[in-house]
């Protein structure tokens, strides 16, 4: 082999530990960038968990069912519209208990005279005393009947117990009802309360009175919240904590089952 030879394989050898070299460096250029990148998707992380999705519900909301087996006779609301409290919201046909009731004041007038009739005779040594006391045991008798079919007049019609709004009608007028049977969803008037489940890490910053603000999707603005409420166990699973809170006061545009985003920054 000639010296002329050896320099060129020589050269060769050179040139290829050269390019290798180079791109070595070219393919381990992009990794710096990854690196400054990284403190900004952490921020990002972070900044996504600490929103966290809150559901709007009544204060108080309830089913009204029917108390008795009945025909309505007068059904006064539809769904959506306000009611006072102690607003009567549907009348039933109750001329059957109106008319017991009727006759259970009358046979207690009876049973009062035979009871009047009866102590008299007694105080002319015409009447034992067995005889006053079954007298008077049927007065107490026919008072309880009274009692009974006034009770069952008033369930001839129900009423509000509170001032809210109709949610939903089960039922329609002239219908018939059966008692256990749903007739009105209510949701009662006062500020909303919100449900969210709240990251564990956060749990010690937050207590009853801790305040926070919530941006509701339906109507793109932010309202002002206070904790009511702090579940005294972590879900393992989830490793949330379920928190009750209410919104500071009353808002008109505001409607349960809308939802939003809790900012929980300042908790941190």
């Amino acid at each position: 082999m000639t010296i002329r030879t050896l320099v060129n394989r020589l050269g060769m050898c050179l040139l290829l530990a050269g390019a290798t070299a180079a791109h070595a460096q070219v393919k381990s250029a992009p990794a710096r960038p990854a690196q400054d990148e990284a403190p900004a998707e952490a921020a990002a992380r972070t900044t996504q968990a600490d929103k966290v999705r809150v559901l709007l519900v009544a204060d108080f909301e309830t089913t009204l069912s029917s108390p008795t087996t009945a025909r309505i006779s007068r059904l006064g609301v539809s769904m959506g519209l306000p009611f006072a409290a102690g607003q009567t919201l549907i009348s039933f046909d109750c001329e059957e208990q109106q008319a017991r009731l009727v006759m259970a004041k009358a046979e207690l007038v009876g049973a009062q005279e035979t009871l009047d009739a009866r102590v008299r005779m007694q105080g002319l040594d015409q009447a034992s005393a067995v005889e006053v006391a079954i007298a008077a045991a049927a007065v107490s008798k026919a008072r309880g009947q009274v009692d009974l079919n006034d009770a069952q007049v008033g369930q001839c019609t129900i009423k509000a117990p509170w001032a809210g709004r109709i949610a939903k009608v089960h039922i329609k007028s002239f219908m018939s009802v059966t008692p256990g049977q749903p007739l009105l969803d209510l949701v009662k008037f006062g500020p909303l309360r919100l449900k969210l489940n709240l990251p564990s890490r956060l749990v010690a910053k937050v207590a009853k009175g801790t305040t926070f603000s919530v941006a509701i999707d339906e109507t793109g603005r932010s309202y002002e919240a206070r904790v009511n409420a702090v579940n005294s166990r972590v879900d393992p699973v989830s490793q949330t904590v379920e928190i009750e809170a209410v919104l500071a006061k009353a808002y008109p545009d505001l409607l349960p089952g809308m939802s939003g985003i809790a900012s929980l920054t300042s908790l941190r």
